[in-house]
C-alpha cells in the first residue's frame, strides 16, 4: 500500500476548503484488515469497507498539533508537518498488527461527517504495542507532502 492523499481531501485543499492551520486533524492506527490504503476516493469515514482501527488496550487516537506549512523549493513540493504524537503512555498489543495511519479532519466525531485526509503507509515496518508507549516521530520532511 503506498501513501496518499485522498481524492475528495485533495479537491477541498486545492478549492481552499481545507486549512491545516486551523483544522482539527486526527489520527487512527488501523490493522492490516484496514481498506483505508485502497479505498482513495474515499470522501467520509463512514464510505470505507472496513477502517480497522487499532484495539489494543491503552490505546486512544491522536489530535495532532504544532502544524507547520512550508515549500520545499530543492524538491518541489510542500511539506505539512506536525509535532511528534502518541496513542497512548501504555498501549497493549492489537489483535492483528499496525500497519498504517488514517488521517482525518474531525467534524464531530460521526463516521458519516469526517473525512479521510491521507493514508501514511507503514506496512513494511508493522507496529504492535508492548505495554510501553505507542508514539509517532514524525521525519523531519514532514508527515504530509504535496506536489
Amino acid at each position: 500500500m503506498p501513501s496518499f492523499g485522498y481524492v475528495p481531501a485533495l479537491t477541498k485543499l486545492a478549492k481552499g476548503d481545507l486549512d491545516f492551520d486551523t483544522a482539527p486533524i486526527r489520527v487512527k492506527a488501523v490493522m492490516s484488515n484496514t481498506t483505508c490504503g485502497s479505498q482513495r476516493t474515499a470522501a467520509n469515514l463512514a464510505a470505507f469497507t472496513t477502517i480497522d482501527e487499532y484495539n489494543g488496550a491503552g490505546y486512544t487516537e491522536a489530535t495532532l498539533a504544532g502544524v507547520s506549512v512550508a515549500s520545499d523549493l530543492a524538491n518541489l513540493r510542500c511539506e505539512i508537518d506536525f509535532s511528534d504524537f502518541t496513542f497512548g503512555a501504555a498501549v497493549s498489543a492489537g489483535s492483528r498488527q499496525g500497519v498504517g495511519l488514517l488521517i482525518y479532519y474531525r467534524v464531530d466525531g460521526t463516521a458519516a461527517n469526517d473525512w479521510p485526509i491521507a493514508f501514511v503507509d507503514s506496512s513494511s515496518s508493522p507496529f504492535q504495542g508492548t505495554g510501553a508507549g505507542l508514539s509517532v516521530q514524525i521525519n523531519a520532511e514532514g508527515l504530509l507532502q504535496v506536489s
